[in-house]
């Protein structure tokens, strides 16, 4: 294996956990954790069985990707100390710091079959507290964005369902969701101009981090080691919905 953009890359912002390994512009594998809610004591086994498969040592990790929120707090403080722990092995590992909600949107356009893509379509993470982790993305040919053919018309924010269903439910040009916030909240978001993707398009996962990761990359954007943090959208004991970039 080519080794000089060799590329760990890890999601655990939410219930479902996986780590992939990849060189380059290649995805070589991407591993599932076993069980759901597990990612403290499965993160490390899994990318060691990767490294050790692919026979190759965490000394010639190159670049490390993790989806850093929103999302689990726990999750979250998983993958950014598995960064920093190997960036602190190895001062020359390089940090891409991917939105979990990027990485969702991510699964929207790898389908197999994309051709009849929607024109709009909201990414939905449970934030607790009747809130919401939420984006959404517009179909747009004509720029180059981080999930290819849309553009993020709602950055990264924290919602009530009221308040999403009221900006973005239009009857005439609906908005389709994704999301592990629906899992127990999809009936609340039920209303006219709203639609719901198929529940396997509901997880983010590792593979999706390292094309969002790659792209960030190949741009140079890199995040500081030292100051790397969770993107929480808010921090845990305040209540108030606040809409992010609008």
């Amino acid at each position: 294996m080519d080794t000089a953009q060799l590329t760990i890359s890890l999601e655990t912002s939410g219930r479902s956990g996986s780590a992939a390994i990849s060189t380059g512009e290649s995805l070589i594998e991407q591993r599932d954790f076993s069980v759901p809610m597990a990612h403290s004591r499965e993160f490390l086994p899994v990318i060691k069985n990767l490294l050790d498969k692919h026979g190759v040592t965490p000394k010639e990790v190159k670049e490390v990707y993790i989806s850093v929120g929103p999302g689990s707090f726990t999750g979250l403080r998983i993958a950014v100390t598995f960064a920093k722990i190997m960036y602190l092995a190895n001062k020359q590992i390089k940090i891409a710091a991917v939105s979990t909600l990027d990485a969702l949107a991510q699964n929207v356009v790898g389908q197999a079959n994309n051709t009849a893509l929607p024109d709009r379509f909201g990414c939905i993470l449970d934030a607790k507290r009747g809130q919401f982790f939420t984006a959404v993305f517009q179909k747009n040919q004509c720029c180059e964005s981080l999930v290819d053919g849309y553009k993020k018309i709602c950055q990264d924010s924290l919602m009530e369902v009221e308040e999403f269903v009221g900006i973005f439910a239009k009857p005439d040009n609906p908005v389709w969701l994704l999301g592990e916030g629906l899992v127990f909240y999809k009936d609340r978001f039920k209303s006219e101009g709203i639609k719901f993707f198929d529940e396997n398009l509901w997880i983010p996962n590792a593979k999706n981090v390292y094309i969002i990761g790659r792209k960030l990359a190949k741009a140079g954007k890199f995040t500081d080691p030292l100051t790397l943090v969770p993107a929480y959208i808010r921090k845990p004991q305040l209540g108030k919905s606040k809409i992010h970039g609008k």
